[in-house]
């Protein structure tokens, strides 16, 4: 399996909602997660990711924070790794109106909006989606991107499957049937494999950071084997050997791509699958210590302060409940 493939299964989707929206010309909006009612539902969340996903129409955005102008069409998405303020419209220049003000509507067909603004103009349609995932294993995707991302999704059938995932979404978020929170984990879970794979394939050729490093043969090789093995005793010499490279051209283009050396990626990714099982398992500190390749607890508790700065036991405890 691939890096990209096994950092998203190891993310675990942990809660996604998604919401139909319809706004006509012309309209400006200022959104951060939109709804208020997202932060309700997803309470529990240790880091949300959220995108619009054009069905029809135009819209142009900008980060708050920023000038770049990003215009968007039917088939993009559009991603937010972090919580980044920003504009959203048909005109940037009018005075954008706060997104979590908005009220929604009370339709109860299958496909509904669920939040209708703006002039009487033409029309853009978009679905909201917001993913609640653990940020320590999410790590290396999300310091690779940055803080808006447009992926063009395209009309063949990726992009089909695309917006039927989405349209089941809409549906499942809306649904009160059990197993609709591991529906909507699984349903995003394949988005946003599709998603990641068209950004990777657009990156240029000098592109730098983890998900350069996924697509490099060499380096992807190491990352592979790292993240289906953690905890395998792992040497540069080991990965170099695995990835048909000498030891120092492996050293060398893997800390050019991803930032930082083998063994340091290693450590950290370790520690970031510990961090994991702290909150989502019962398993004893020193279990999990000996699983990510510690000797003693002692030790492991001292690196995973320096990581995290907070002991294991401390990490437990402040888990969102």
């Amino acid at each position: 399996m691939d890096a990209l493939s096994d950092v998203l299964k190891s993310i675990r989707l942990e809660g996604a909602v998604y919401l139909n929206v319809e706004f006509t010309a012309p309209w400006c909006v200022r959104a951060r997660f939109g709804l208020a009612c997202i932060g309700e539902k997803l309470a529990r969340a240790e880091h949300v990711m959220f995108f619009h996903y054009l069905v029809e129409g135009t819209a142009k955005l900008r980060l708050i924070a920023g000038s770049d102008v990003i215009e968007a069409g039917p088939g993009d998405l559009i991603l937010f790794p972090e919580d980044a303020a920003h504009v959203m419209g048909s005109d940037l220049h009018l005075t954008p109106i706060d997104a979590g003000t908005l009220e929604g509507t009370d339709a109860v067909d299958t496909d509904f909006i669920h939040v209708r603004h703006g002039g009487g103009g033409a029309a853009t349609r978009y679905v909201c989606g917001y993913v609640a995932c653990a940020k320590s294993v999410a790590r290396p995707m999300l310091e690779s991107l940055p803080p808006i991302v447009r992926i063009p999704m395209g009309n063949g059938p990726a992009g089909t499957m695309v917006r039927e995932l989405l349209r089941m979404g809409v549906r499942e978020s809306n649904s009160e049937r059990p197993g609709s929170a591991s529906t909507l984990a699984k349903l995003t879970e394949l988005m946003f494999v599709e998603a990641m794979r068209r950004h990777v394939e657009s990156l240029p050729s000098e592109g730098k950071g983890w998900l350069a490093g996924v697509r490099d043969a060499q380096v992807g090789r190491a990352l592979s084997l790292m993240h289906a093995n953690p905890g395998k005793a792992w040497t540069v010499d080991k990965l170099a050997k695995e990835s048909a490279l000498s030891r120092s051209a492996l050293a060398e283009r893997f800390n050019a791509l991803v930032g930082e050396p083998p063994m340091r990626y290693l450590t950290r990714w370790r520690l970031a699958l510990a961090a994991q099982r702290l909150r989502t398992s019962r398993e004893t500190v020193a279990r999990i210590a000996d699983r990510t390749g510690y000797e003693s607890e002692a030790a492991f508790n001292r690196a995973f302060k320096r990581e995290f700065g907070v002991p294991p036991a401390n990490w437990r405890r402040s888990a969102p409940r």
